[in-house]
Parts: structure tokens; sequence; C-alpha cells
């Protein structure tokens, strides 16, 4: 039974196995402090689910409340247990516990990064400087392959899964397309993301100016030059005797937003480079579902960005349409 639920285990990213330990804890927390009995906890009734969600209610942000009942069916799944519940009735109470959440627990709306930002930061970044070398790299990358920063970095040097994690082997220059020719991407295999574990891949095109992804690249395997089995952005110190080790989350974005500030630009979260990326796409008249395709979104939550970002619709809005003749094809089907 022990490898069955180590095995279920792995169903899991980290990141997702963390979360979810979190909302369990908090669980038994709250049916300890009830004195309800472990017999009594699992399978979970349906008026002891909707007990948690209200005492999360008004505690925690909707997306809280949400991972931590995910968490109690998760650990239902791993020892084979029967699920239940009254979906509607919890599906109600965690939209009121949505609502219900303080304002303190809401983020604030991450601003995308532009192409002026990684252009700004690029000219405060050390073109000599390793770890400023591979910076650039990762930030062209995340961007021009509309990518999640975690699925290229990991959260520390020490966290680096070579399972998982993307390492230079994983990397494939100037694929060359035979229908056009001349046509180049550069392709990097994602071993395994938290929507598809059996991996993914991303790509970028060559682009001008210093938010060139394919010159970054280049002068970061150059200059680094991590081995096939390191991780894709991994950098060396300069001082003697350093080691190559994982360009992390943590180190990536010190190093971004430090460049930013002397730049006289602002901060950025992670998160932004991906919505960035989406929205330079979309400027530049790249169609809507091409964009969702490079993003890997597999249902139409994509047009949240089409609802914040004003900017994309205005050609298609106009009184003469400025881009009428490619408009059915490049558009949504919702949104004709």
């Amino acid at each position: 039974m022990d490898r069955i639920y180590e095995v279920l285990a792995q169903s899991c990213l980290l990141s997702t196995r963390a979360t979810y330990g979190a909302g369990l804890t908090v669980f038994h927390a709250f049916c300890d402090a009830l004195g309800i009995l472990e017999r009594d906890r699992a399978p979970i009734s349906t008026p002891l689910l909707l007990h948690f969600i209200s005492c999360c209610a008004g505690v925690y942000s909707g997306s809280t409340a949400v991972n931590y009942v995910s968490a109690v069916k998760a650990w239902h799944q791993m020892h084979a247990l029967p699920w239940k519940v009254d979906e509607g009735q919890i599906s109600a109470a965690l939209s009121a516990a949505d609502k219900m959440a303080p304002p303190a627990s809401k983020r604030k709306k991450r601003a995308p990064v532009t192409l002026e930002f990684i252009e700004k930061v690029a000219g405060k970044l050390d073109d000599k400087n390793p770890l400023d070398i591979a910076v650039l790299a990762c930030l062209t990358t995340v961007f021009w392959s509309v990518s999640r920063l975690g699925e290229f970095l990991p959260d520390g040097v020490d966290k680096f899964d070579h399972s998982r994690g993307v390492k230079r082997s994983n990397v494939n220059i100037d694929v060359q397309d035979s229908r056009l020719p001349g046509a180049k991407v550069t392709v990097f295999d994602i071993p395994a993301t938290k929507a598809a574990p059996e991996g993914e891949s991303v790509f970028w095109a060559e682009h001008t100016g210093l938010s060139d992804p394919r010159a970054a690249l280049l002068c970061h395997f150059r200059v680094n030059n991590p081995g096939a089995d390191d991780h894709v952005f991994a950098w060396c110190p300069s001082k003697k005797g350093a080691r190559l080790r994982p360009l992390s989350k943590h180190t990536f974005m010190a190093r971004v937003n430090k460049a930013a500030k002397a730049a006289g630009m602002p901060e950025i979260k992670g998160h932004g480079i991906r919505i960035g990326g989406v929205l330079e796409h979309l400027l530049r008249g790249v169609p809507f579902e091409v964009v969702k395709v490079m993003g890997r979104w597999a249902s139409d939550a994509f047009q949240v960005y089409l609802r914040k970002h004003g900017a994309i619709l205005t050609p298609y809005i106009q009184d003469k349409p400025l881009l009428e003749p490619f408009t059915r094809i490049a558009m949504p089907t919702v949104l004709r």
C-alpha cells in the first residue's frame, strides 16, 4: 500500500503537493478545534466540507479556499476513499468565499512586461557578466515563447530536478520549416509542466534589437557553456574555482528588478513576463488562435487578456475595421 500512495503522490508537481500539504494542515487543525474524530473526517460529508469552507471565507482568498478543498479531495483520492459531496453546494460556497475574501488577500493585477522594459533592462545588464548574460537569455526566452517563468526556473539553486527541468539537451536551435525557406524557430522541450505532466514544447523566432532571444541564448551558451545535462540557464560565477549553478527564480527576479530600477522602470512580477509576451504578439497582429496555441491554453481563459487590454481590440472595432480582411480568421469564435 505504501508503494501505491508513493506512486499516486507523483501525480502532482512539488509545488502542488506543497499547496495541498498546507490545505490539509488547515483542514485537520479545523477538525481538531471542533473535536471531530478521525473516522468522521473521511469520507467527508457535505455539511462538514461546507462548514470548513465557511470558516475559510473572509479569512483566505477565494483561490486559497479552492486549493484547500482540492487538497482534501486529493487526500481522499490518494487513500481510495469515496468523494461523495454535493458539488453544486460546494461550488456555491466557494463562489461566496471568493466574494468574501479580505482585500489584503487579493493580489494586485500584474502589469505586463513590455518590449521597452526588456530593452531598457538589457541596457543595464553587463554583457560580460555570466549571471547577467543568463538572466537576459532567460528573460527573452520566457517573453517570446509566452511561457511561465516556473517552467524554466527552479525555486532555488538546489531545487532543480533533472528529470523535470529544462536542460541544454532539451533545446533545438534553428529548426527549419521545410514549407517556408529561411523560416526558423528554436524549440525548448519542457519535460513536464503543471498542465502537461508528459511534457510540452515552446518556441520562439529570431527578433531584432536588444530583445532578440536567439542572440541572448547563443551568448549565454558561449559564455556559461552549460553541459547537455545542466540547467539550460545555468551560470558560473566569475570567481576562481566556481562551478555552474542553476539560475533560480529568486536570483533571476532580484537581478531583473535591480536592473529595472537602474533603468528607471517599475519592478515586475514573474507572471508579467508571460502576460507581456501575449500582448506583444497580439499587438503585432499575430492571430488570437495562434497566440493561444503558443501559450498552450486549452480553454477560453486566454480571452481574459483581450478583456483587460483594449489596445489589442482597437483595430477590430473601428467604424471601418483596419483588419477586416482577416478578422474572421484571427478572432476566436466566441468574439465574432
